[in-house]
């Protein structure tokens, strides 16, 4: 059966079956013959944290935050520091990081901290203050560690990044994060037999008492990860974040997400933005230094500022007298 035309999700349905099933799909590519790849199903187990040695680093993937993402952090962790026993610093990578449990945020944050403030969530009245401490124990041992964030790090990714920038525990590199500091509760109604309500009832702050929603986690060191996403922060068009809804919530009084401006780094002329990833480059370049301040500065992006250029007003020429 064809899957031309079909939505991702009715041509997934299409293709689904009992694990051990063989199933047979045909690709058809530009400038190729149409192919038979022939796949077994099987239930796939992702796994939200990964790890591996880059060098003298290690480098922990943490794509999403579920019940099992702490447990295999650490057991990663402990892998590579196993094998590579000269390791001399850490990368936690949280881009594109939609999110997920809270008490995994705790979690993730407390493995590099050794006690302390991680995040409290605030509502309406000012007694309503839940705050969340880290205990004693530190999973890489001190070692530096640098966080890699963009526009796509929401909420509980955003809570970890901001934990570890306010404790000076690690140093943030990459974009501003989404911004979904809001804390949502489930009341259900008659005991759920008339369904339930989703209500938002509070916002997260950082350790030093910053609002995530809406304004996010701004980065020690911005940096684009290609040369048009440079232009886009410049001109405004890089709207994938909360404070781009107009019914979001607001952040604190008086704070505002920052606008368009000129990213401080993007790859310069000549990277190859397929095969490198300039933003775990640019983490592995602090690393080295020792911090963002010691870490020799790239040449700013040449990107055309919006603000400046000034948006471009259509002409309306006087509509030409009506012949009778």
């Amino acid at each position: 059966a064809s899957v031309l035309g079909l939505s991702v999700s009715d041509a997934v349905k299409q293709m689904r079956g009992k694990p051990g099933e063989a199933v047979t799909l045909t690709i058809a590519r530009e400038k190729t013959d149409p192919f038979d790849v022939k796949l077994v199903r099987e239930i796939i187990k992702t796994k939200s944290a990964t790890a591996k040695a880059i060098g003298d680093y290690g480098y922990l993937r943490v794509s999403a935050f579920n019940e099992k993402t702490t447990d295999e952090a650490e057991a990663a962790i402990a892998d590579v520091r196993a094998k590579n026993p000269k390791i001399k610093g850490w990368i936690l990578d949280l881009r594109n990081n939609p999110g997920g449990l809270l008490d995994q945020a705790v979690s993730i944050s407390d493995l590099f901290l050794d006690g302390g403030e991680i995040v409290s969530q605030r509502g309406r009245d000012p007694r309503d203050v839940e705050r969340y401490n880290a205990r004693p124990g530190d999973a890489i041992g001190g070692q530096p560690l640098v966080v890699l964030i963009n526009s796509g790090s929401a909420s509980a990714a955003e809570i970890v990044a901001g934990a570890l920038q306010d404790r000076k525990r690690a140093e943030l590199v990459g974009l501003t994060s989404f911004g979904k500091g809001s804390v949502q509760t489930v009341i259900p109604l008659r005991g759920g037999m008339d369904g339930a309500l989703k209500l938002t009832t509070a916002r997260y702050y950082t350790p030093s008492g910053r609002s995530i929603q809406k304004t996010g986690i701004q980065p020690d060191l911005e940096v684009a990860e290609t040369r048009e996403d440079a232009q886009q922060i410049a001109n405004r068009s890089f709207q994938f974040s909360e404070a781009s809804f107009t019914n979001a919530l607001n952040a604190e009084e008086g704070k505002a997400r920052v606008g368009a401006h000129q990213p401080a780094e993007a790859p310069p002329e000549g990277f190859d933005v397929k095969t490198g990833d300039f933003q775990l480059t640019r983490a592995e370049d602090v690393l080295k230094a020792g911090s963002v301040a010691a870490t020799p500065k790239m040449p700013k992006p040449a990107a055309r500022l919006a603000e400046v250029i000034g948006p471009k007003v259509p002409k309306i020429e006087p509509a030409a007298p009506v012949k009778k």
